[in-house]
């Protein structure tokens, strides 16, 4: 991967910041191991041979609108103007290093947000992916417990069972010197759940995680979760304004099953983010039905995609819908 930042500027005055990220694809060894079929080995070759050099505007490592930002004084439609211009001269200066990108990809937009950019944007093809899951915290709670309260009786059960099934694991806060200390242990567990998932375009360094605790300090987080002193799993994450960013975890996949593990990594997000005041957390898009059994929301996330073959991009929309993997999901509401 190799990150680009553009700035945006009217005269000398700085009035827009964007982030793109330039990935090289064909250096993954896999795209995902969990659907073991005929189509996933198609799905892996057109990645590889048509897709594999994929620019993204925006953050492909968190989900919502971290493409970009500008200032408020400025004509939405004059910023996104410019901004089209500068990935045009991104994909120009990448052909003449040998990069030809296949596609550019710019996410991820609730509807709002997605209509200025369809405007500006008229060749590209409009795509949604799963729904983003975000958990409202309401006002009114300032404990866990006032959370417990608000659930109905059949998920106050569920959040027993799993608290009692928890019992024997020690959870740990980690310093900057912790992760190193553990870092392949860490790195171990993080791997471990991101080949079984269903589609990658990228994998974190090995160093990922300590990287981010040394720049981001407090605002970034990585919680340990110990049974006798080994680590079994870990959480992290990342404070964004009143908002909390969950971001990559990991886990021993047989101590996951018997102490329900992701569930109780859940509610110590949840619990946390109350406690600190936080409005909402983001947490993403996996596992979508255990998160809405916990109280997130899907919010329906868009994006544009073109291709640089103009026979490809013609016929995108079905490629895209036959490449992207679909999950089906039952949505809850564990409120009273």
């Amino acid at each position: 991967m190799t990150c680009h930042f553009i700035g945006l500027f009217e005269e000398e005055k700085l009035i827009g910041i964007v982030l793109t990220q330039f990935l090289f694809a064909e250096k993954l060894e896999s795209f995902g191991e969990r659907d073991k079929c005929l189509k996933t080995s198609v799905r892996n070759f057109a990645l590889k041979n048509f897709a594999s050099h994929v620019l993204f505007v925006g953050n492909n490592m968190l989900t919502g609108q971290n493409a970009f930002i500008f200032d408020k004084t400025i004509k939405e439609s004059k910023a996104i103007k410019t901004l089209h211009k500068a990935i045009n001269q991104l994909k120009k200066e990448l052909k003449e290093s040998g990069k030809k990108v296949h596609i550019t990809s710019i996410k991820d937009f609730t509807a709002k947000e997605i209509e200025p950019l369809q405007a500006e944007f008229k060749n590209n093809y409009t795509f949604s992916t799963q729904p983003n899951m975000v958990f409202e915290i309401n006002k009114n709670w300032k404990t866990e417990q006032d959370y417990i309260d608000a659930l109905s009786k059949k998920y106050r059960d569920q959040y027993k069972r799993a608290r009692k099934k928890s019992e024997g694991i020690v959870k740990q806060q980690m310093s900057l010197s912790d992760i190193k200390q553990y870092e392949d242990v860490i790195y171990d567990l993080y791997f471990h759940v991101a080949k079984n998932a269903p589609f990658n375009t990228f994998f974190l360094a090995r160093n990922h995680f300590s990287f981010f605790k040394e720049i981001m300090g407090e605002n970034f987080l990585l919680y340990g979760y110990f049974i006798d002193k080994k680590l079994i799993g870990f959480n992290t994450l990342i404070k964004n304004g009143d908002v909390m960013d969950t971001y990559f975890l990991g886990y021993d996949e047989s101590v996951q099953r018997e102490k329900m593990l992701y569930l109780n990594m859940l509610y110590d997000m949840i619990a946390y983010s109350i406690k600190k005041g936080f409005k909402e957390i983001v947490f993403a898009r996996t596992a979508l039905e255990i998160k809405s059994s916990v109280g997130a929301k899907p919010v329906k996330m868009y994006g544009l995609i073109t291709h640089s073959n103009a026979l490809i991009n013609h016929n995108i929309s079905r490629f895209f819908n036959y490449l992207e993997p679909k999950t089906e999901w039952q949505e809850r509401n564990p409120f009273k």
